[in-house]
């Protein structure tokens, strides 16, 4: 029998909370017992004194698990209730329906005991506030969270050795279905399977998932997403860098049954965390357990080069793919002081830019100065011509494997386009079907399903377009003066090599067939150590870059003939001849009266004025005043003949 003494008239002014929760959804149908005894609790609140109208009953939380209060909006309305003294009373069937954490359940307790709430459950009444009562409640609420603890303890148990079986069945990803048997198998769509095998295959050919993500744009593909086993369809859309990520990292797709990949975490929010667990950590790995798109070696081939690529933008940055910029050593040069890796910057020379292979990781780190700083465009060459010499014998070999590639490709991506129509044909002859079996009689109905049939067409018309489109591009790419440019391109690796519409992406994947790395030294010129890819090892030499000084210094050759020419002729007559033989100033510019004066003055050379001074000429006035006549005197003679005169300039006389 309770004690209703417990009860006193402060409880009764106070309202009646009643708790009902369910576990799951499937409980709250199937269980409906459970369901019945706990709003049956709400007569007993009656026959304790509480009116009707004082009883509130919270079932919010129907289908919701009590491991956690975070989403479960009725218990935390429940303990506001308790905590602002509205409750005289909190009812609940058992303490595992108000709480399954020991947490939460405590933290109950100490609001009803600071606020004298009664507890509630089918054993009888409790008054939190008295130490014994407290202390059966507290076992109750310990013992509600070990039964938790134990069923869940059973069923993963029961999971655990079916997935060491390799017999529990997870969620697939897109390309992989569930047949009749329970077997795993390719997904029976063809397009579905093809895009999938292009996603691999064009990973393999660009190295990038980015540059995958841009061959599907490239050709207007699209890729399936939320196939699962069941489903008639999958909806198709653009092809995103997470997917491809996604696929790569699953060996699902190499045909091994995985189990135990990703751990969860509970947050203090209440929400999950995934840690993805290394492979040695996994609680099942079969290899060869179904079929596959790809093979294990492939995979894992896949994996080595995403670590790569996370290198690129580690602290060392090891290797990495090839991106836009000039720099053709991007990701393989190495300092030959320090050891570390080189970055790369870049410099704008007028219109081009320079790379610059700068060896900062100390300075980043603790402030060291620069170990070194390299001008790449002599480097940049003179790799560049090893790779040419090395590459010349094995060029008709290239040719023909990237003639194929190209048609291959071109192949590949008109066979998915064309399925792409064929599927959008199809579902317009649905929408037809279902607009011809409507009662025409049933307009609301029918207009629906002809809305819809006329979509499907619009869309099928869009499609076939896009498709024709991009054939005749397609065509004209493969066409007979490009097939015979490819292939006299390809025969000479050098001209493919420097030809301009080579990209420094496409250079930079040749490169890395042939060479692992590059040590560097800048001495009194700049020695080149490259490793070839098995070990071999070859030494360069690269004089230092030039100065900007240095390189719009005139060249020797014409300052020799600038020498000659002003033992005879005047600086404006010199500057006609220079012109006139097609020199230039180190610049590269015509000469002018204002250049070759500078140029006289930066060598300190003299002019025809003072080279005639030398050989004993003298000026007009110079000789009038020797003789004692006067200039104009000087003038008239050598108009006669008289005298031979040397003119100097315009403003300077003779």
């Amino acid at each position: 029998m309770e004690n209703q003494n417990k009860v006193t008239a402060g409880h009764l002014k106070r309202d009646a909370y009643l708790y009902v929760r369910q576990s799951t959804l499937r409980q709250v149908m199937e269980n409906a017992e459970s369901t019945k005894r706990q709003y049956a609790l709400k007569e007993r609140a009656i026959a304790m004194g509480w009116p009707v109208e004082q009883v509130e009953v919270i079932d919010r939380d129907l289908g919701l698990s009590g491991t956690s209060a975070v989403p479960r909006e009725g218990f935390q309305k429940l303990v506001a209730e308790v905590g602002l003294g509205h409750a005289g009373i909190v009812m609940g069937l058992e303490v595992s329906r108000l709480a399954r954490n020991s947490s939460d359940w405590h933290r109950l307790l100490e609001i009803c005991a600071m606020t004298d709430t009664l507890i509630l459950d089918e054993d009888g009444l409790y008054d939190p506030a008295n130490f014994n009562d407290r202390l059966l409640l507290g076992l109750k609420g310990t013992m509600s969270e070990a039964e938790i603890h134990f069923l869940r303890a059973r069923m993963r148990g029961g999971l655990l050795n079916k997935a060491r079986r390799g017999e529990l069945h997870n969620r697939l990803p897109v390309g992989l279905v569930y047949d009749g048997q329970g077997r795993v198998v390719l997904d029976p769509d063809k397009q579905i399977q093809d895009s999938v095998r292009l996603v691999f295959t064009a990973y393999a050919r660009t190295g990038t998932a980015h540059g995958t993500v841009k061959h599907f744009r490239a050709n207007g593909l699209l890729f399936p997403k939320g196939r699962e086993s069941g489903q008639d369809g999958a909806h198709w859309g653009p092809l995103a860098v997470r997917q491809v990520l996604s696929m790569l990292r699953n060996p699902r797709y190499a045909g091994a049954y995985v189990f135990g990949r990703v751990r969860s975490r509970q947050q203090p929010d209440g929400s999950t965390k995934k840690i993805v667990i290394p492979r040695e950590e996994w609680l099942t790995l079969i290899r060869d357990a179904h079929a596959g798109y790809i093979g294990w070696e492939e995979y894992e081939n896949n994996l080595r080069r995403l670590r790569e690529c996370a290198l690129a933008h580690g602290a060392d940055r090891h290797h990495g793919p090839p991106r836009e910029g000039p720099a053709l050593l991007q990701g393989r040069v190495v300092c030959g002081r320090c050891g570390n890796r080189m970055s790369v910057r870049y410099a704008r020379r007028g219109v081009r830019l320079v790379p610059q292979y700068i060896c900062n990781r100390l300075y980043m780190e603790d402030g060291s100065p620069v170990c070194q700083t390299i001008c790449g465009a002599g480097v940049d060459a003179a790799v560049g011509k090893l790779v040419v010499e090395t590459m010349s014998p094995m060029a008709v070999d290239v040719s023909l494997a990237v003639q194929q590639e190209i048609q291959a490709q071109m192949e590949e991506a008109d066979r998915l386009r064309q399925q792409q129509v064929e599927r959008a044909r199809y579902e317009a002859d649905c929408a037809r079907r279902r607009y011809m079996h409507v009662d025409p009689a049933n307009r609301l109905v029918a207009d629906s399903l002809e809305a819809e049939w006329n979509q499907k067409l619009r869309a099928l018309s869009e499609e076939q377009d896009r498709y024709e489109r991009q054939r005749a591009r397609d065509r004209e790419a493969l066409g007979e003066e490009h097939r015979r440019r490819l292939l006299q391109l390809t025969r000479d690796f050098p001209a493919l090599w420097s030809d301009p519409q080579t990209s420094d992406r496409d250079r930079k994947r040749m490169l890395a067939l042939l060479i692992e790395d590059v040590t560097l030294v800048r001495d009194s010129e700049i020695l080149a150590q490259v490793r070839f890819r098995g070990g071999a090892t070859t030494r360069l030499t690269v004089p230092l870059p030039l100065n900007a000084w240095q390189i719009r210094k005139t060249p020797d050759d014409v300052l020799s003939q600038i020498d000659e020419l002003l033992d005879h002729h005047s600086e404006r007559q010199t500057v006609d001849i220079l012109n006139q033989r097609g020199l230039r100033t180190g610049a590269g510019d015509p000469f002018t009266l204002t250049s070759l004066r500078w140029i006289l003055y930066a060598r300190g050379a003299q002019t025809h004025k003072h080279r005639l001074h030398h050989a004993g000429l003298l000026t007009a006035k110079e000789l009038a005043r020797k003789l004692g006549v006067c200039e104009t005197t000087i003038n008239t003679w050598r108009c006669k003949g008289v005298l031979h005169g040397y003119r100097c300039e315009k403003n300077k006389g003779w």
